[in-house]
């Protein structure tokens, strides 16, 4: 079976000649696994080393990951792949068999249109040595969303007649949201239908931001990118079906569509330009789960995390308001 994989790689030269020797490493029986380096907008030797590595390379000169999605779904995949898999350039698969058992649950669930990969932080799975801020780093792994219902763009699996019906707009900070949206809905034209989404028995490791400066910027970005991912789905839920395929594909071509969306639907009342609802995503969670909560640290997890999404929240507003948000919206 054809299984294309494309690594996603954005100024990656210092880890991207190791991301290949694992792939490349990989045990996958019956399998004709194609790998491809993404190297986009890369103002490095990303693509000269993966190369180098033994990989094919796609020097793409334009970068962003919904750009490049599109690319590698649409133009750069083989026609005759039956499974497409998604992979950043900086991570680990601790298994050697991680993408073959990946391609096999996805092959015995012919319902899903995605198989994720479960995320580990590296301070998870190796937590030797850690401080306090580490530990609690740590311990809030989790509390936002459950990774087999989402779309962990880190690493995921879709089967390859799923990915071509969809286009990604251009710039899209959060690109995987998106995607999840739009599979679990057709579109926004049915309800979510949740079981579309799974997960395998299969981990990969991913670096965690080790300073709570960096954690509040990732964070922000990822909640500027959803608040933008809402406006756009406004936008096309007022449009007849049959537009809305035709405006994602055209906006998968236009840089300043999603630009545009966002000046003409935001602020909004009562929530402003970011949602309260991420905000209050994480205490709702842990108050949901009781349990996790009657443990020594719960307290602390609920304080903290709430205090942690109030800067985030507030940063967020701020910037966007600025017109600095994530992708200078």
């Amino acid at each position: 079976m054809q299984v294309d994989l494309g690594v996603f790689a954005h100024n990656e030269a210092a880890g991207i000649a190791t991301m290949v020797a694992r792939l490349t490493a990989q045990t996958v029986p019956g399998l004709d696994l194609r790998i491809l380096v993404l190297a986009n907008g890369c103002t490095d030797d990303t693509a000269a080393l993966a190369r180098a590595a033994g990989a094919e390379v796609a020097d793409l000169p334009e970068g962003g990951k919904s750009r490049t999605w599109n690319r590698f779904v649409h133009d750069l995949s083989r026609p005759e792949a039956r499974v497409l898999i998604f992979a950043d350039a900086d991570i680990q698969l601790p298994d050697a068999d991680a993408l073959a058992r990946l391609v096999a649950a996805l092959q015995a669930r012919p319902e899903l249109h995605v198989m994720n990969s479960r995320p580990v932080k590296d301070i998870v799975a190796d937590p030797r040595g850690l401080g306090w801020q580490d530990r609690l780093i740590a311990m809030a792994g989790g509390t936002l969303d459950d990774w087999q219902t989402a779309i962990c763009g880190q690493l995921y699996a879709m089967p390859a007649t799923c990915a071509r019906l969809r286009w990604l707009p251009a710039g899209l900070p959060v690109e995987d949201g998106f995607l999840r949206a739009m599979v679990l809905t057709d579109d926004l034209t049915v309800s979510e239908d949740l079981p579309r989404i799974g997960g395998a028995d299969v981990w990969h490791i991913y670096e965690s931001e080790r300073s709570i400066a960096g954690l509040i910027r990732h964070q922000v970005r990822i909640v500027i990118g959803s608040a933008l991912n809402m406006a756009a789905f406004d936008a096309l839920r007022e449009m007849a079906p049959p537009v809305r395929k035709a405006t994602l594909q055209l906006a998968a071509r236009d840089q300043g569509w999603l630009r545009r969306i966002a000046q003409a639907r935001l602020p909004r009342w009562p929530d402003g330009f970011v949602p309260l609802h991420f905000l209050v995503k994480r205490s709702r969670n842990l108050l949901c789960n009781p349990r996790r909560l009657l443990r020594p640290k719960g307290l602390l997890l609920l304080v903290a995390g709430f205090g942690f999404d109030l800067i985030v929240w507030l940063i967020a507003q701020i910037r966007m308001a600025r017109g600095t948000g994530a992708g200078h919206w």
